[in-house]
């Protein structure tokens, strides 16, 4: 009778694995063509690192924007960064995670910027800090947060 409680146990886990692996996979390739269709409509928005911006006449407005999103790392993934990170080597996982939250966290700057009726951010930073922190320290949530100066051009 144990084994058999203890068979079920190993089970429920493994079943609770496999769906979040796909439940995880889903929601990720959504979010990478949803990134992927918003970086096209607004691939006209140039943001670029440099501290000034080169004269301009007339003079435009500029104001700061940004850009704030906080993504969790599904459960199936968590478990192979753990697993990794026995043997060493890139956590591609949480790879994944940065790379999405930084993308997502650009792109709500360009949208607000775009509101505003700016043509260029400059000066755009990253500022990335676990918010969320499983057991043993492990990552869980993370946030990433772009800011920078919109251009508005006057006239």
């Amino acid at each position: 009778m144990e084994i058999l409680v203890e068979l079920w146990q190993f089970l429920v886990v493994i079943l609770l694995l496999i769906l979040a692996f796909f439940t995880g996979s889903i929601a990720e390739r959504r979010h990478y063509k949803s990134i992927r269709r918003r970086e096209d409509a607004l691939g006209d928005m140039v943001v670029i690192v440099a501290k000034t911006l080169p004269p301009m006449s007339p003079a435009p407005a500029t104001t700061l924007v940004r850009g704030s999103v906080v993504i969790s790392v599904d459960y199936f993934k968590r478990f192979l960064a753990r697993l990794r990170m026995m043997f060493g080597g890139r956590i591609h996982t949480y790879e994944s995670l940065l790379d999405r939250a930084r993308r997502e966290a650009i792109l709500r700057m360009q949208e607000q910027a775009r509101e505003l009726g700016a043509s260029m951010i400059f000066n755009m930073r990253f500022e990335t800090s676990s918010i969320s922190k499983g057991r043993k320290n492990a990552v869980g949530t993370v946030e990433v947060l772009a800011y920078g100066t919109a251009v508005i051009p006057q006239g």
